[in-house]
């Protein structure tokens, strides 16, 4: 007989989202679907707003990646000034944005999929955790703090607090880096990249163990999405490209003002995470993907000579685009590594420490687009003003929502591999599940479209009887 099953809520992810599974009558799964049953709208909170308000409110949006919000929307509020900020302002927005990556990675890596990874997908529920990691693995699991540890310092440093900081303003940042901060940052960098390092190597050499996860973990093929700039990996400036499975790029150099003549939103009715979609192909064949695994396949070189020597080696896994969302991990942690090397960069910059870090000006035009690309994927922050400088309407599309599509058939493909109806296992509905975290979702940041969730109110009297109920 044909049934659903339901996992809710999806554990170990940042946000609330459920899972249902439908069975056919033959025990197998026949459709999945991914559901995030949360809503926030802060398009719509923004409305009325001054628009240079809408770097620090925005970063409010999530605990998680404050920084990529504030340096997407700082970049809108550039273009509404239509000024050239400073490049040591510059400089010291990419490098907050390297530590909010770093510090990000190391949560999703350690904390959020280390379990599955290091104390694998069958073991046991009670101790698959950061606490049963700690007592498996005592120095990985202090390693994952150290790091993201580090990345969170230099923000401290920078923006002068931790989360929901309000440094990045409109024309550049509100003050200069203290000469003891950067020398603080440069030696622990050190550390940092060690860390980085064996994390890497003793991931390297797991990945054997995951043959049937890699397979089957979103392993099809779609398009790739996200910035490139000269051929490098490029996570603030920049433009768009579009790589597809089989490598050929088939959209480059395209200036993100114009994002919506390539990007489309569909809303589902059962979810409040949209849908977009590469517009020339369509919804059913524009399914893209973004994050770490996408830049790894659409820029030519990092950049920085380890991580360098370490996507070549990535790249040699396929001959194609890399598909499979398993490495997702393999593909973050490499990007770890880029970081604290660029960062490394631009600490040894004389200009870093420039006090001229701000542009003043007054609205200039009444819309602009900041791209940037948050640890989740490319982040596009659109705004538009009235003559007085209030915001009339926003547009945020999110790293989480790119995946959308991608993580609901990755789901599914995982589904039909690992879960039996005459055979169920909690190993292989931890595989369901362990298909989203490997693409790191953040639904608080996602979730602003209106649809239609399916609604089911019962009124039960005093014994317990159901004595009316409607569904939407």
């Amino acid at each position: 007989m044909s049934r659903e099953i339901t996992i809710d809520p999806v554990t170990r992810i940042e946000g609330h989202a459920k899972i249902t599974l439908s069975m056919d009558d033959y025990g197998r799964v026949s459709n999945a679907r991914f559901a995030v049953t949360q809503f926030r709208g802060f398009e719509k909170l923004c409305e009325g707003r001054p628009f240079y308000e809408m770097p620090s409110l925005t970063a409010r949006i999530c605990g998680i990646c404050p920084v990529s919000h504030l340096v997407a929307s700082g970049k809108a509020c550039d273009q509404i000034l239509k000024v050239w900020i400073p490049e040591p302002a510059v400089k010291l927005r990419q490098l907050l944005n390297l530590a909010q990556i770093i510090q990000s990675h190391a949560l999703s890596f350690f904390h959020l999929s280390g379990p599955d990874l290091l104390l694998g997908m069958d073991a046991d529920p009670a101790k698959r955790n950061i606490f049963g990691l700690l007592g498996e693995n005592p120095q990985v699991a202090r390693d994952g703090i150290r790091l993201r540890a580090f990345g969170q310092s230099v923000i401290e440093r920078l923006a002068g607090k931790r989360i929901h900081p309000a440094w990045v303003v409109a024309g550049g940042v509100s003050s200069p880096l203290k000469l003891e901060f950067r020398d603080a940052i440069l030696s622990e960098l050190p550390d940092a990249l060690d860390i980085a390092r064996r994390t890497l190597d003793m991931f390297k050499l797991s990945i054997e163990g995951f043959r049937e996860e890699i397979r089957t973990f979103g392993n099809f093929p779609t398009l790739f999405m996200g910035l490139v700039k000269d051929g490098h990996i490029e996570h603030y400036s920049g433009k768009i490209r579009v790589l597809d499975a089989l490598g050929k790029v088939i959209e480059d150099r395209t200036d993100h003002d114009h994002y919506e003549r390539f990007i489309g939103e569909k809303v589902e009715p059962d979810s409040y995470l949209k849908s977009p979609y590469y517009r020339p192909y369509g919804p059913e064949k524009g399914m893209y993907r973004v994050g770490p695994l996408a830049r790894m396949n659409l820029a030519d070189v990092c950049g920085t000579p380890i991580a360098d020597a370490e996507k070549a080696e990535f790249r040699a896994l396929q001959r194609c685009a890399i598909l499979s969302a398993f490495h997702y991990h393999y593909a973050r942690l490499i990007e770890i590594i880029h970081c604290l090397e660029k960062m490394q960069i631009l600490l040894e910059d004389p200009d870093i420490l420039s006090t001229h870090v701000r542009a003043i000006a007054q609205p200039n035009a009444h819309e602009g687009v900041g791209v940037s690309e948050a640890p989740r994927g490319i982040l596009i922050h659109h705004y538009k003003i009235d003559d007085n400088g209030l915001i009339r309407w926003v547009n945020l599309i999110i790293a989480t929502g790119h995946n959308n599509m991608a993580i609901n058939r990755g789901i599914l493909q995982a589904a039909k591999r690992f879960v039996c109806n005459s055979k169920l296992s909690e190993g292989a509905l931890n595989r369901c599940e362990a298909v989203i975290r490997a693409f790191d979702p953040c639904f608080s940041c996602s979730t602003h479209a209106l649809g239609q969730m399916p609604l089911h109110i019962q009124l039960i009297d005093a014994e317990g009887k159901v004595v009316d109920e409607t569904r939407r």
